[in-house]
């Protein structure tokens, strides 16, 4: 099937909710993890501007169980410099990653399209596309999965599948198996004909009637009630691995990177990803500097234009920061994200970090970590408002919001 002027495609991103967001933890304390800023722009931001890619793009959905007044501003702000409508979605409970696809299905196909996206808000990659919906529609299947090849001791972690190596065609899907499946593994993004809906509601209608002929087990009545509902349907279990292997579903591997940013740490190492991405894609966003009129900037780093470096400060590799940040005299600054209104007054290093909105650094003081992203405190993250005083060393530590530091910490969560 070709692609016509007149065939319309949607995309789906999935935002999660407050409850989801727990690992994310002091800095989902302020703002939707969706929000929090990566290289410069909100998490979701990423998975958007790829979608503005995909051609004959009709509308795009944000899909969670957030407050609707959380996400007013950014959408209305992002569909006016997209210049592509974004609306949100607000599920009224947890339907699962297809359940809510399902849930809004009338919504989304209001511009009758051929096609759907659908997409994790917490994948880092770089969202190949249009190269994905050009597979897919030489496939001819209901739907094709982005997969990427893994080292094996990581892929247990993922949702591990097999592929025919000539066609592509999905031949078997486990989620998280106990033991070892294949070393390619699901990517969380995916593109859909409309035939995805059938799918989906043939599971839910297949759940009421096993529930109207059993009795329910002792322990699924101990399950959260959305559970166990029939519309709570979850993508990978309930509809990839059941239509494996039915030519129904394709695969497109990625040669790039990808990472999911399910935590503080990982967050920092997507920045560092993108900033990469920004040096081919849109080189213009990162800064440059020699030391002479600004400060000497080293490798990929954001600086927004409001914030005020002072041209003796050394900064990056990997490094982004925020609205209204001050950064003074002799300043060291290393693979971090400063957010909003923080300032680091004069010869302060920070590495392996991110600092919160409001916090402030002491003259000589250091905030650091070894920045091994999937450990738990292998980055120093700092709430929002914490004051670190003159000449105290932070070392692999999490702060929360509001905390005044004058003795110097290290691996400590300090609550």
């Amino acid at each position: 099937m070709g692609s016509s002027m007149d065939e319309k495609v949607v995309a789906v991103i999935m935002v999660g909710g407050p409850t989801k967001g727990t690992r994310f933890r002091p800095l989902s304390l302020n703002i939707p993890k969706p929000l929090f800023p990566i290289a410069g722009q909100p998490m979701v931001h990423h998975p958007i501007s790829a979608c503005k890619r995909i051609p004959n793009l009709a509308q795009i959905y944000l899909v969670g169980f957030y407050e609707e007044r959380e996400f007013a501003l950014y959408v209305s702000a992002i569909s006016n410099e997209l210049k592509v409508p974004v609306r949100y979605l607000r599920e009224d409970k947890p339907h699962g990653s297809a359940g809510g696809l399902y849930h809004f299905r009338n919504l989304i196909m209001e511009d009758n399209p051929s096609h759907i996206f659908l997409l994790n808000c917490d994948v880092c990659c770089s969202f190949p596309l249009p190269q994905m919906l050009q597979a897919h529609q030489k496939y001819g299947g209901i739907g094709t999965l982005l997969v990427i090849k893994v080292s094996p001791e990581s892929a247990s972690q993922f949702g591990e599948l097999v592929a025919d190596p000539v066609t592509n065609e999905l031949l078997h899907y486990t989620e998280k198996p106990e033991t070892f499946v294949s070393d390619r593994i699901n990517c969380g993004v995916y593109v859909f004909t409309p035939d995805i809906f059938t799918a989906i509601r043939d599971v839910s209608s297949q759940r009421k009637d096993t529930a109207t002929l059993r009795r329910v087990s002792s322990v699924e009545a101990l399950q959260p009630a959305t559970r166990n509902s029939r519309d709570f349907v979850r993508l990978d279990q309930d509809i990839l691995s059941p239509l494996a292997g039915k030519k129904q579903l394709y695969t497109y591997e990625t040669m790039d990177f990808w990472e999911q940013i399910k935590s503080p740490g990982m967050s920092l190492k997507c920045s560092g990803l993108y900033l990469s991405q920004f040096r081919l894609t849109s080189p213009q966003v990162l800064a440059s500097g020699d030391g002479t009129k600004s400060a000497i900037v080293i490798g990929d780093v954001f600086i927004h234009p409001s914030a005020k470096v002072h041209p003796t400060a050394k900064v990056g590799p990997n490094v982004s920061i925020s609205a209204n940040a001050r950064v003074g005299p002799g300043v060291r600054l290393i693979s971090c994200i400063i957010l909003d209104d923080v300032e680091i007054m004069e010869n302060a290093v920070v590495t392996n970090a991110i600092v919160g909105w409001k916090s402030s650094i002491g003259r000589w003081s250091r905030v650091q970590a070894e920045g091994v992203y999937h450990s738990k405190l292998g980055v120093t993250i700092l709430g929002d408002s914490v004051a670190v005083e003159d000449e105290v060393v932070v070392t692999s530590s999490i702060v929360l919001p509001n905390k005044t530091l004058n003795v110097s910490v290290q691996d400590e969560i300090i609550l």
